[in-house]
């Protein structure tokens, strides 16, 4: 089994026009939407005409695209097998747009990409290395709009009349959530041209969320893909459908797109969510529900406050400097009044409360499906 770039190298040889969008490409440009194209892809606000992914190779800020040094070697072989084939590289990329505001607790970027049989395919960045980024990720928890997902409503309207063409969204992580809200958010007509919505992991939506914004107008739409051990994407998953892939990878390591296993040109489906990893997120949604917007602010703005108080401002500079992070928090973990530590000491019971809860009825309903099992295999009298 290959990945996405065993997948270009093959396959990247066919235009769009002769072998029409795949989840694997839908992938491929999520997994570009995370470069960092300030400064050589076109704002959203200047109305300029699109570059070409070639014309970036010889941009002198070009080695700027893979500054995010975690990826930075896959990213480099995710666009080099892109160039080397024609599907990809005459690629046109227009309207960036990478907001990154504190104040406001968000971190937005999307990217629009126009391929050769004129489809569009808008991309929405997933949480990056901002710790502010991932702040906004928790308060999709109990917030909804969050900034983030105003912003990915106007910026899809923006794109639906600005560039004429059938439209693909799409987005990884917190990418994914995003494609799917603006998709049930936009102006209608632009909705109906919406093609497919691609959500690769990406974390569900509050039951009343879906019910407010008309999910059943794009339900038929969207293609939701999880990896086996997903935790991330099966925050509020109760109400969307979902398919799975298999991953080279484990535990958290899934959610990474490079891991995800792909054969000819199409994803590697798994069977299920393992039942392990299902019963711990069905604990932590029912935990998430059980709390009111008040707990869970609490609770989320301490973290972040016990986070940020390492000092940096991005999760590479963070894991880094592990020891001087892992101080500052200690540090700030002394600081929080006891009216919160009390709060969060009672959440936290309440969600092993709920944990241990669940873990008597799965045993419970284990225990008496064996009792049925041992009676129905137990021998009669008459079989004698």
């Amino acid at each position: 089994m290959g990945t996405v770039l065993g997948y270009l190298e093959k396959y990247g040889v066919y235009s769009f026009q002769e072998m029409p969008m795949t989840e694997v490409d839908s992938l491929a440009l999520c997994l570009l939407s995370y470069l960092k194209f300030d400064g050589m892809v076109p704002d959203v606000r200047e109305n300029k005409p699109p570059v070409t992914l070639k014309s970036l190779e010889k941009h002198p800020d070009f080695d700027k695209l893979f500054a995010d040094i975690r990826f930075e070697k896959s990213n480099r072989a995710l666009v080099k097998g892109m160039l080397k084939g024609k599907r990809f590289s005459s690629l046109r990329l227009n309207c960036y747009v990478n907001v990154i505001e504190e104040k406001w607790e968000t971190q937005f970027s999307a990217v629009t990409f126009i391929l050769d049989d004129g489809t569009i395919y808008v991309a929405y960045r997933g949480t990056d290395e901002t710790i502010v980024g991932w702040k906004e990720d928790f308060n999709m928890t109990f917030l909804s709009p969050v900034p983030g997902q105003e912003i990915s409503v106007w910026y899809l309207n923006t794109i639906g009349d600005s560039i004429a063409g059938p439209l693909y969204l799409g987005g990884h992580s917190k990418g994914g959530n995003l494609a799917v809200y603006s998709a049930m958010n936009c102006e209608p007509e632009i909705q109906d041209r919406i093609i497919k919505v691609y959500s690769l992991d990406g974390p569900g939506f509050r039951p009343e969320v879906l019910e407010k914004c008309g999910y059943d107008k794009v339900e038929d739409r969207i293609v939701k893909i999880l990896p086996n051990s997903s935790m991330i994407g099966m925050v509020f998953e109760s109400d969307m459908h979902f398919q799975v892939v298999k991953t080279r990878a484990f535990g958290l390591a899934q959610h990474d797109l490079y891991t995800w296993q792909v054969a000819a040109n199409h994803l590697v489906r798994a069977n299920d969510i393992y039942e392990r990893r299902r019963q711990m997120d069905n604990t932590l949604n029912e935990w998430i529900l059980s709390l009111d917007e008040q707990q869970l602010s609490t609770f989320v703005d301490t973290l972040y406050q016990v986070i940020t108080a390492s000092q940096t401002d991005n999760l590479i500079d963070f894991t880094a400097e592990w020891k001087k992070s892992m101080n500052g928090i200690i540090a700030a973990l002394k600081e929080v009044d006891d009216e919160t530590k009390a709060a969060l000491k009672k959440m936290v019971k309440s969600l092993f409360d709920i944990a241990g809860a669940n873990a008597r009825k799965e045993f419970a309903s284990k225990f008496t499906q064996k009792q049925i099992s041992e009676k129905k295999s137990k021998p009669k009298l008459s079989d004698l």
